[in-house]
């Protein structure tokens, strides 16, 4: 959407074109009707008088034709300079807009804190970006063409142009701050380049990171890259299971969301739970009796996950635990503990 003061010199363009058009037609009608001059005549005269080039009269002017070209001339001015005016201003503050809405965007994203960064939006960065809005997650997209930015400002609400290998680009993004970085940029090199450039500037982000060759793995690995997808690998992947487990990976798809909106599994901390003071197991916490979801998976304090967990499981503090349900179970869940979405 235009901004107000783009609207603002729209319309004041609009009032200068209508008010040349209302000089232009009202000097050819007065010379035709006043002087009796041909058409071509009259369009002639208004011309030259509007834009007093000083080139001579067509034939003598007689004394109500001279009032009328004073009228004519006096007004013309007047309108041909608001008119130029109201262009110049508008061509100048083109710039100061895109700068003042830069600026504007800069400063919410200076106010961000916790928010996901993703470098490139390519076929990748697009697909996380749908993924990160339909969990309201806050993002902030950093591409080097300002062209698919402007093409996709509907999906992107906060933006950077410009090259993320750069370190100001990074830091204008929010990178200090932020929780996570993924780097779907096309090519490997650059993304090796993103994770260093991340990992150096913020020890703690989790850092997601595209490839494309299998040998680029443990390169990205080594530079920082908490997790590296191979898109085509796991391409293949998909492709095959749909051979072999056909409904088993159709269900899995339909794991994380349902729809477009309502999701029906969930990565919860044991501090949202209850109070870690006193352990509780999973039997204890009871959350299937409470909200309808089951826990299907624990990730220790240490990051280690087991599958299909036991009741007497104890959740210790810095665990996590998966839960699936219904998404109306979810949101149960979510209501109870006081779980913010996203």
């Amino acid at each position: 959407m235009s901004s107000p003061v783009v609207k603002i010199f729209r319309s004041r363009l609009n009032i200068a074109i209508v008010l040349l058009t209302f000089v232009f037609v009202i000097g050819v009608f007065g010379f035709k009707i006043i002087s009796d001059f041909s058409w071509i005549d009259a369009v002639y005269m208004t011309v030259i008088t509007i834009t007093t080039v000083g080139f001579g009269e067509v034939q003598p002017l007689d004394q109500e034709s001279k009032i009328f070209t004073i009228f004519l001339i006096l007004t013309s001015v007047i309108i041909v300079g608001y008119a130029i005016k109201v262009i110049t201003e508008y061509i100048i503050s083109r710039d100061t807009i895109n700068e003042l809405k830069k600026k504007k965007m800069q400063k919410k994203i200076d106010a961000l804190s916790g928010h996901v960064i993703i470098c490139g939006f390519g076929r990748n960065g697009k697909q996380a970006a749908k993924k990160l809005a339909t969990h309201n997650r806050t993002f902030v997209v950093v591409e080097k063409d300002e062209l698919v930015t402007q093409k996709h400002l509907s999906d992107i609400k906060l933006f950077v142009n410009g090259n993320a290998n750069e370190d100001e680009v990074l830091i204008a993004a929010g990178i200090q701050k932020a929780s996570c970085l993924i780097s779907a940029l096309p090519n490997d090199s650059e993304n090796l380049f993103v994770v260093l450039s991340a990992r150096q500037m913020n020890s703690e982000i989790r850092i997601i990171s595209r490839a494309s060759q299998e040998s680029s793995y443990s390169k990205l690995k080594l530079a920082g890259a908490n997790n590296v997808i191979l898109p085509d690998r796991i391409g293949g992947d998909h492709m095959a299971s749909l051979v072999v487990v056909p409904d088993l990976l159709e269900f899995v798809d339909n794991l994380s969301i349902v729809g477009d909106q309502t999701i029906n599994i969930e990565e919860v901390s044991v501090e949202q739970l209850y109070d870690t003071a006193k352990l509780k197991t999973i039997l204890e916490l009871d959350l299937r009796k409470k909200t309808g979801c089951n826990v299907i998976g624990y990730k220790d304090q240490h990051g280690k996950y087991q599958i299909n967990p036991e009741a007497d499981q104890k959740l210790v503090p810095g665990s996590k635990v998966i839960v699936l349900g219904r998404p109306e179970q979810i949101q149960t869940l979510n209501t109870m503990y006081n779980i913010a979405v996203g």
